[in-house]
């Protein structure tokens, strides 16, 4: 049974902690009508997200008396079970509250935290959760959340966002092409954006993801060949990679690992919003979960598993650009058959490619990336085509079909 009156101190201290923020606003804008489950992968600032609702309330005439929060990572919470969330209640009414909105940190600590989510919602309390692994939204607690939750996922700070938390208003000028060049290096989690040793921070949150999130919760021994897959993903990320290839690599290194294995890592980084998988919409059904592009959540990790590759960089942010304004569910595709566009949205009719340096027309990538995005739009009917570049920009008119070249900055502000 928990102690009410520590739990009583924990969340008077919470109350002070969060007063006691300056933060860096984010782009996300949130109905108070609804409730949240905040998902995504460590430090991507799904707590700041519940801190900027709280304090939005609080700016808007809501007071301490009508909120409650609780990080569920607090170590004085440790024992805490389902039987206790009521103690909760019990708690914030004993200290004079009226009936609260709850905010509730990773929560997916706490077995059967759903449902009593899906209770307090039956009851019309407003309830904002935030978790770091996808298993939370399974179909079985999908099923017992009942619809009655809004899921939001949460990135690491978009460009815009980094930006803004560096005090800079992008332009073609060299300062902005600095900050572009760090955030293309470095990434963009919102602790790492302003501080200065960024390499130690990665590796300080990447350790966390891997060893924590991943090796810890799945009971892998095998750490070297779970590190590996990670570095020979992120040197294969502008191909589609077969696992059975990736267990072929891993073994060509002298690693004894079977290929059901290698499937399971690749999942568990993926629940754990390490990987971001994308799929071949020309495929079959078998060919779409067995050949897939694995991107990853933030391009500050790639920066540590791999010598700074420029092309995989851009490639990665793009992803990550199309992935954070489409969602993850499916509706951001590789088009591979016969010819190979990195990415398409079939919903905008959206075709992208990549690449550092266009070139001219007597270029082979100009050739090949034009040529790609033409035979596609008229095999799909698509219109809108686009090839994102470092910082090459104009408009190509080829047999009918126009294609627009933007630079990086540009395609990620726009």
């Amino acid at each position: 049974m928990v102690n009410k009156e520590q739990l009583k101190n924990i969340i008077l201290e919470n109350r002070d902690m969060v007063d006691g923020l300056e933060l860096v606003r984010r782009d996300f804008a949130f109905h108070d009508a609804f409730r949240y489950v905040l998902v995504g992968v460590r430090r991507a600032g799904k707590s700041f997200l519940l801190f900027q609702m709280m304090k939005d309330l609080l700016a808007g005439g809501h007071s301490w008396d009508e909120m409650l929060y609780l990080n569920f990572e607090d170590d004085r919470l440790l024992g805490f079970e389902a039987s206790d969330f009521e103690a909760i209640l019990e708690v914030h009414s004993e200290m004079g509250g009226s009936k609260p909105m709850l905010f509730l940190d990773e929560v997916q600590n706490i077995p059967g935290w759903e449902k009593f989510a899906r209770r307090l919602a039956d009851q019309k309390y407003i309830v904002n959760i935030t978790g770091s692994n996808a298993k939370m939204l399974s179909s079985d607690v999908a099923t017992t959340l009942g619809g009655r939750y809004v899921i939001q996922y949460v990135y690491p700070y978009s460009y815009s966002e980094f930006c803004s938390a560096n005090n800079l208003l992008p332009q073609n000028d060299n300062e902005s092409l600095a900050m572009l060049d760090e955030y293309l290096k470095y990434g963009g989690f919102p602790e790492c954006a302003t501080f200065k040793g960024k390499q130690e921070y990665l590796l300080s949150v990447y350790q966390i993801i891997y060893l924590g999130d991943i090796a810890s919760r799945y009971n892998i021994d095998n750490k070297v060949a779970l590190r590996l897959m990670f570095r020979k993903l992120a040197e294969s990320l502008m191909r589609p990679v077969a696992l059975t290839r990736l267990t072929n690599m891993l073994v060509a290194t002298g690693l004894k690992i079977s290929k059901n294995t290698i499937i399971n890592y690749a999942e568990y980084a993926t629940d754990a919003f390490l990987l971001l998988p994308i799929k071949n919409i020309a495929d079959n059904f078998t060919q779409r979960e067995t050949n897939k592009k694995y991107y990853f959540v933030d391009n500050g990790i790639i920066s540590l598993l791999i010598i700074s590759n420029k092309s995989i960089l851009l490639e990665n942010i793009v992803a990550l650009h199309l992935l954070r304004k489409y969602g993850i569910d499916g509706n951001v595709f590789f088009y591979n058959y016969n010819i190979e566009v990195d990415f398409v949205v079939p919903e905008e009719s959206l075709a992208v490619q990549v690449c550092y340096q266009l070139g001219d027309e007597t270029s082979e990538t100009y050739r090949r990336e034009t040529v790609a995005l033409e035979r596609l739009a008229k095999r799909l009917q698509y219109n809108d085509l686009v090839i994102v570049t470092y910082n090459e920009e104009r408009e190509i008119v080829q047999n009918g079909y126009n294609i627009r070249v933007v630079p990086i900055s540009k395609w990620l502000l726009g």
